[in-house]
């Protein structure tokens, strides 16, 4: 495209350079938020060559997105989607066709997770008319306790979908071989974990299906959008038929008679010959994304690796410094097959400490330093939930902990080494004057 290559490419890199300056931090009058978009000219140009294409719902750069991510991850199939929430909706809801027989997901079946995360992890168990079985996690690595997943299983469990809270891999040795054992299927939610390892291998390659997102707040953004990946063919096929408005066709969008007979089919109660473009198997949605936001996660993927590196340098920094505050604060564990692309830093304040959450967390946001709860906090103390059909295994009090004592404080890759230590020394601050 001659006008990309000349004229237009000078004006964004221009425009950019001039609209988005790198800002001078200031102590104490410069905030440092938790989390945000982290872009350069390249999102700019390759948004508005989509734009120019004039094509816009889901086409070649959602393709080539769809490919490199697949590679990147070294799994088979990626279906983009709208948001990591319709990640996770289209994920459970594939698990429902009625082609997998006795696994197929049923109203009433069980489903293990947890409280403490965020809602739309738990929502389509209950959209879907299944049984969430709500399970406790450890206060250190915020990620279920794998010993209560074995108390939990019952005749009528038949899938475990849980995150890998703030990017910290799930025990998954221990939690895949439950799930074979008891031939349960395995969602991996890794919408805040994308770049986390365990045992070597990126999260989302253990189960059977996993999602992530693209959010800003993410390891990488389109504004909005996520993924959902597998590598069961026949899995791959109603995750899309569920995202594409529950048709039986599987043409890319834009395309017509993949199968070589359009007209050629007899289903359901339809006459022969009835055009399978429009012939529906599933009750499902349309969850696509637009090629905009494709091409600019394709600007945003080539920087993944430089992001990861930073995410992880800018969370030991903090758990170098706070080490020397374990008297006070629960910090961070991980498995020791795990290697985290953490979220956020997040710290629980022990019993009968001479502050509280509030205290710090206030005196933090004074400073400019924003902070958040481990979102849902206990999703069960929230006025949607109190009324839905669940069961509790165990109790959830480290979930109540966690809600009551627990936040968190950013590491994404803009967060500098200055800014890094301004955070430390409001730390030291804040505990100097106990």
């Amino acid at each position: 495209m001659l006008l990309m290559k000349t004229d237009l490419v000078k004006f964004i890199q221009a425009y950019y350079k001039e609209n988005f300056p790198k800002k001078k931090f200031v102590p104490g009058e410069s905030p440092i938020p938790v989390s945000g978009k982290v872009f350069d000219d390249n999102e700019l140009l390759m948004g508005t060559q989509a734009v120019l294409d004039g094509w816009w719902t889901e086409g070649k750069f959602a393709q080539k997105f769809e490919r490199k991510f697949a590679a990147h991850l070294n799994i088979r199939y990626v279906s983009l989607v709208n948001s990591g929430s319709s990640a996770n909706l289209v994920a459970f809801s594939a698990l429902t066709s009625e082609v997998f027989g006795k696994k197929a997901l049923k109203p009433g079946d069980e489903i293990i997770t947890t409280a403490t995360g965020f809602p739309t992890t738990v929502n389509p168990i209950i959209l879907k008319g299944c049984v969430p079985v709500f399970l406790d996690v450890d206060l250190a690595t915020r990620n279920v306790i794998p010993s209560l997943i074995k108390k939990a299983i019952t005749k009528k469990t038949k899938a475990i979908m849980i995150a890998h809270t703030l990017g910290n891999p799930f025990a998954l040795s221990e939690i895949i071989s439950l799930a074979r054992k008891h031939n349960l299927w395995v969602i991996e939610d890794c919408c805040d974990a994308l770049g986390s390892t365990y045992n070597g291998k990126y999260v989302g390659t253990f189960g059977d299906i996993a999602t992530f997102s693209f959010y800003p707040a993410h390891q990488i953004t389109m504004g909005e959008g996520g993924a959902i990946i597998t590598n069961n063919p026949l899995l791959h096929r109603y995750i899309r038929q569920f995202r594409d408005w529950g048709r039986d066709c599987w043409c890319d969008t834009g395309k017509d008679n993949t199968c070589g007979k359009r007209f050629g089919w007899k289903m359901g109660d339809l006459p022969f010959g009835y055009d399978h473009k429009y012939i529906y198997s599933q009750i499902g949605y349309n969850l696509k994304l637009t090629d905009m936001q494709a091409a600019i996660g394709l600007a945003q993927l080539d920087k993944l690796h430089n992001f990861i590196a930073m995410r992880k340098s800018n969370f030991q920094k903090l758990y170098k410094h706070l080490k020397k505050y374990e008297k006070f604060l629960i910090l961070p564990k991980w498995e020791d097959e795990a290697d985290p692309c953490w979220f956020g830093f997040m710290m629980v304040i022990k019993d009968g400490s001479a502050f509280t959450r509030l205290d710090l967390v206030n005196f933090l946001e004074s400073k400019k330093i924003a902070t958040r709860s481990l979102f849902a906090g206990n999703l069960l103390r929230h006025p949607a939930y109190k009324t839905i059909k669940h069961k509790i295994v165990g109790s959830l009090t480290n979930s109540d902990k966690i809600m009551d004592n627990g936040f968190w404080v950013g590491v994404y890759p803009s967060i500098s080494d200055t800014m890094l230590k301004y955070v430390t020394s409001s730390f030291d601050e804040f505990f100097q004057k106990l």
